[in-house]
């Protein structure tokens, strides 16, 4: 059938969204709201999250809500759970993750231990609680990092788990597949958050990235107009992954 404007809306979808109190997550929620899904959105931030709701009850669509640790896995499961339990899932953002900056040796076990759980336990949990529930034509999006994609020094072990983010993605859409569900990673770079902050921009594109990019990307993902793409990786980066170490000059040269 051929594709139509209305087959960018994302009507009578349901979406499940982490990390979605600020930043990206928020973005992303907002972006869904737009264009016609409901929502079951977490955070650890309560605060935050709730702010969040709040301003896209303005949409009319509906919102529930958890304050939950995604790197629990019980408590995953009961949100999962309590979510609209007479509807299917349609949409699975795995947003929500973290790191921090040290050299490798510097990492204790019990700080890299967070990381893998924060930034790959944690999409492991909510995949195994949300994908029994979806159906034909869902959509499962994990949010990496372009880190997933080279090196990441400072931030080993979080570059590390965002590769396995991408690996797992590759191999979720060959075994759900078979079910009509797809699995892609979106990769950003250069999109400043309350989490990250501001930072210089370089990058072949001569601006700074927006959470609004991120979201639509994920709204492309979500929907019909990507009805055939699985198990792969869109990169909304400014064009840093195709760069490879080289930056634009402020002449609008490049050097590496």
């Amino acid at each position: 059938m051929p594709l139509g404007p209305d087959d960018v809306r994302l009507d009578g979808r349901l979406a499940v969204v982490t990390g979605a109190a600020m930043g990206i997550g928020a973005a992303i929620a907002a972006a869904f709201a737009r264009f016609g899904a409901d929502l079951a959105l977490c955070d650890r931030d309560g605060d935050a999250l709730a702010g969040t709701v709040g301003e896209l009850a303005a949409t009319g669509r509906r919102v529930e809500s958890a304050v939950l640790d995604v790197r629990d896995a019980e408590a995953v499961a009961r949100f999962i759970a309590a979510t609209s339990p007479e509807r299917s899932i349609d949409v699975l953002v795995n947003n929500a993750g973290g790191t921090f900056e040290a050299p490798f040796l510097d990492v204790t076990p019990g700080g890299q231990q967070a990381l893998v759980d924060a930034n790959f336990s944690s999409v492991t949990h909510f995949v195994r609680a949300v994908a029994p529930r979806m159906s034909e034509g869902a959509s499962i999006v994990n949010i990496t990092s372009i880190e997933a994609h080279r090196a990441g020094p400072g931030f080993a072990v979080y570059s590390a788990m965002k590769a396995a983010v991408a690996n797992l993605t590759k191999s979720l859409a060959l075994e759900l597949g078979g079910r009509g569900i797809r699995v892609n990673c979106i990769a950003p770079d250069v999109i400043p958050t309350p989490g990250i902050g501001d930072f210089p921009v370089r990058t072949p594109l001569p601006r700074a990235g927006h959470p609004d990019d991120v979201a639509g990307a994920a709204v492309y993902l979500a929907g019909d107009l990507a009805r055939f793409v699985t198990g792969t990786t869109l990169h909304v980066d400014g064009g840093n992954a195709a760069a490879a170490g080289w930056r634009r000059c402020e002449d609008g040269s490049f050097e590496t």
